[in-house]
């Protein structure tokens, strides 16, 4: 059965404790890492533990690849158009940034590594959750979204973008339950973007406080 289909009784208590993760992550941001820069640790702490409290298993949460890679050929499509899209964009309007071949395979890694981190966090956490408390998965892409691109405020280009590709994430998550995949889409299109986005229009991809030092 598709996971849109699976509608299951509200749970009130996610909706509070997706509020109060949220807040703990805004205020990280915001203030907490310049002052107290490994308190994350203590919200991802919080994370797990409620993995571990709601009994959620690798395969719910898409640690597991389900599947043989065929069976991703969509997906892995897409992301190919995205690719190709931003390139030629990039190409166009000439604001490919000057960086060397070590520079890049160095960024790339950051961004995927980074890129599944916040896969993890905003489908295995926020996703799920959001499926917890209003009872149906098919809500769940649109919330989500909306989080993760607040997230990303006051840097509107981010916010565009992160509220757009959320939403594609969160859709193909409950699909395929895989978290390598999303991690590995995350990091080479935020790369890509790294690399055809001029700091003008990025910011740097700063958020939070610091956008204002772009």
């Amino acid at each position: 059965m598709s996971p849109f289909k699976q509608r299951r009784p509200a749970d009130a208590l996610a909706g509070l404790e997706v509020l109060t993760v949220f807040a703990l992550i805004l205020a990280y941001i915001w203030w907490l890492r310049f002052r107290l820069p490994y308190s994350w640790l203590a919200i991802l702490a919080l994370v797990c533990g409620s993995h571990v409290l709601r009994r959620e298993s690798l395969t719910r949460l898409g640690f597991k690849w389900i599947g043989p890679v065929r069976r991703f050929a969509q997906p892995f499509a897409l992301l190919a158009l995205v690719a190709v899209a931003l390139m030629a964009i990039g190409v166009a309007f000439r604001t490919l940034r000057d960086v060397t071949w070590q520079g890049a395979v160095s960024s790339l890694g950051l961004y995927l590594a980074w890129g599944f981190f916040q896969q993890y966090l905003l489908n295995g956490y926020f996703v799920n959750r959001f499926t917890n408390y209003l009872g149906d998965p098919a809500r769940a892409p649109i919330h989500a979204a909306i989080f993760f691109s607040v997230a990303h405020m006051p840097n509107w280009f981010l916010m565009l973008v992160t509220f757009i590709g959320g939403y594609v994430c969160a859709r193909i998550y409950l699909k395929y339950r895989n978290l390598y995949f999303l991690g590995l889409a995350h990091g080479v299109v935020g790369f890509l973007i790294y690399l055809v986005a001029p700091d003008s229009v990025s910011h740097h991809l700063y958020v939070g406080p610091k956008w204002f030092s772009a």
